[in-house]
């Protein structure tokens, strides 16, 4: 990670040769920041709305004449609302211009995009960040032992007895303001997360 921050820095001062003191404090922050999956909803397969289905637990693809079509056509688009919260435990403040993302299910990429938002975290605070996903998943729901592993998860419910449990793995290659201009990390920051089921609730 020292490494990473010294490129970074490095790289902002080829290019601008200022403001660098605060902006590392900041990309520090920013590495120090706790991430959590806080809620999915508006989720969306083959352009069917399946958030009631998850919700009631009732998710049976055969009842989804549109992912049929999907699955022959071997594009299952997928789109969601993703809450993401940041905390920052850190004294200095954490900033982010915009970032790209990455999000592995099992080591498997299942969603990648860009969040186009400047996102300023105070010491000591929390903001709600919503990502808006959009990706083909054929590839994931075809195959059948981690089709039958995420309905597992699904059908996980919200106490204790029921609850399920996931790993989920999200990368974040943040872009902050230096000076004038935005210089992009040049590394993605890695947040393994345990993801459990109490979040289709």
């Amino acid at each position: 990670m020292i490494r990473k921050l010294f490129l970074f820095c490095l790289a902002a001062i080829v290019f601008l040769g200022c403001g660098l003191n605060k902006q590392a404090r900041q990309l520090q922050a920013l590495e120090k920041c706790d991430y959590q999956l806080v809620s999915a909803d508006s989720i969306y397969l083959a352009g069917t709305n399946i958030t009631r289905m998850l919700q009631t637990k009732n998710f049976e693809l055969a009842k989804l004449p549109t992912v049929a079509l999907a699955f022959l056509r071997k594009d299952i688009p997928l789109e969601a609302r993703v809450k993401l919260s940041i905390s920052n435990p850190s004294t200095d403040l954490a900033a982010i211009n915009r970032f790209d993302y990455i999000v592995l299910i099992k080591d498997q990429q299942i969603a990648n995009g860009s969040v186009n938002q400047k996102v300023t975290i105070s010491p000591g605070s929390s903001v709600t960040v919503p990502v808006f996903v959009n990706s083909n998943i054929y590839t994931f729901l075809s195959n059948g032992k981690t089709m039958s592993q995420i309905i597992e998860f699904i059908q996980g419910g919200d106490s204790s007895a029921t609850e399920q449990k996931g790993t989920v793995t999200i990368k974040i290659r943040p872009t902050i303001e230096v000076g004038e201009k935005l210089v992009q990390y040049p590394d993605y920051i890695t947040i393994k997360k345990e993801v459990s089921s109490k979040i289709l609730f």
